[in-house]
């Protein structure tokens, strides 16, 4: 046992959420400088970010009841955040589509909200440990599989509540993981 295998997650000072088209050369280790094509998501709520793993299983049992034996029948991940910078036209994209946003909050900017997919692109988390130490996740392949409730009042900042879903690349890998101490 080692207490300092124990940490939190908190965002890197430059950033913590980055998307970038499908098919960018991603990243191979947890602290190397992401590409210009990698663009930040901004803020992300308190609530950080919630990656989820759901499996699902068939159980066989034998003939007086007892499982004997679980076949597993699929493997979902899927990673949860609130980007709440709504005036960033990188964010914009990432919820409406490269296509359905134009402009800049300078000249003025127009959201298409459309059956368009916004499509998969490429994700990648980084953030840094108790002790310092570099965590980046990076998903090759992820669509935006919900999209949460926008709400709008005086004591609540707004934002995205933005589920993406892994879909799995050449290799059959979903979510690659990297970890570097400081």
């Amino acid at each position: 046992m080692n207490s300092e295998y124990v940490t939190t997650g908190v965002r890197r000072s430059l950033g913590g959420v980055y998307r970038a088209p499908l098919g960018t050369a991603l990243p191979d280790d947890a602290d190397t400088a992401l590409a210009a094509t990698y663009k930040e998501q901004g803020y992300i709520s308190e609530d950080g970010v919630t990656l989820s793993h759901e499996f699902e299983s068939t159980d066989v049992r034998e003939w007086g009841g007892q499982l004997v034996r679980r076949i597993s029948t699929a493997r979902d991940v899927t990673c949860a955040l609130k980007a709440i910078e709504t005036e960033n036209i990188d964010v914009l994209k990432s919820v409406y589509g490269d296509s359905n946003v134009t402009g800049t909050l300078e000249t003025g900017i127009t959201v298409t909200d459309n059956d368009t997919d916004p499509g998969e692109s490429v994700w990648v988390i980084d953030m840094i440990g108790m002790d310092g130490s570099n965590k980046r996740i990076v998903f090759p392949r992820a669509t935006i599989s919900d999209l949460g409730d926008e709400v709008y009042k005086r004591d609540e900042v707004a934002g995205y509540d933005i589920t993406l879903t892994a879909l799995p690349d050449e290799d059959g890998v979903k979510m690659y993981e990297y970890l570097k101490a400081a």
